[in-house]
């Protein structure tokens, strides 16, 4: 199939990754998946054996009248421990990476139905002022755009970042939230192309 260039002609892609159907709960577990593998998972609380203290049994067994105690440091005590107390954990989910690579394929598929994918030429910029990128996302009719390029642009990056749902990735950093997250995904030619070689 082809995809329109947006500043004229025309690109040659593979239905195999551009002419896919959406598979949606596939796309589920992999947006799903990708949020769980950021999280951070450093919540931590101390337990019994961790808060200091509690070495000698604080009244002797009988006849003070109180129910029995061997420390000052369970969790019914002040300054004892937490009863269940929470630790580091990772809250990863294991994805198989054909798996992921069918997710991206579904989701580009679907953009290109949807005429969300935004093939360009290039994706450059003659400064790094943030009215000449807000210039050139007049062409696309919206500033919720997620910029895909093969190369680091300095001028792109500096100009974009100011710009509120703006957001510019390389080839390598193409995940399936930000595919789905925004309004328009725009494409260099170039970068359709390593896209392609990653996903064959």
């Amino acid at each position: 199939m082809e995809l329109q260039v947006a500043n004229g002609g025309a690109v040659t892609v593979n239905d195999e990754i551009f002419g896919r159907d959406f598979n949606e709960g596939l796309v589920h577990q992999a947006i799903v998946a990708y949020m769980a593998g950021a999280r951070a998972g450093t919540k931590a609380q101390k337990n019994r054996s961790d808060v200091s203290g509690g070495g000698q049994k604080p009244f002797k067994q009988k006849g003070s009248g109180r129910a029995r105690a061997g420390t000052t440091r369970g969790p019914l005590w002040r300054t004892g421990g937490v009863t269940f107390a929470a630790r580091p954990r990772s809250y990863e989910q294991k994805l198989n990476k054909k798996m992921y690579r069918a997710a991206i394929r579904s989701i580009l598929s679907e953009l290109v139905r949807q005429e969300r994918l935004v093939v360009v030429s290039s994706l450059s910029l003659a400064d790094s002022k943030t009215k000449s990128m807000v210039a050139k996302l007049k062409d696309f009719g919206t500033n919720d755009v997620l910029l895909v390029s093969d190369v680091d642009d300095v001028n792109v990056l500096l100009a974009s970042r100011n710009i509120p749902y703006c957001e510019v990735a390389n080839t390598t950093e193409l995940n399936p939230v930000s595919l789905v997250g925004h309004e328009k995904v725009v494409m260099t030619q170039s970068a359709i192309a390593k896209v392609q070689e990653w996903l064959a």
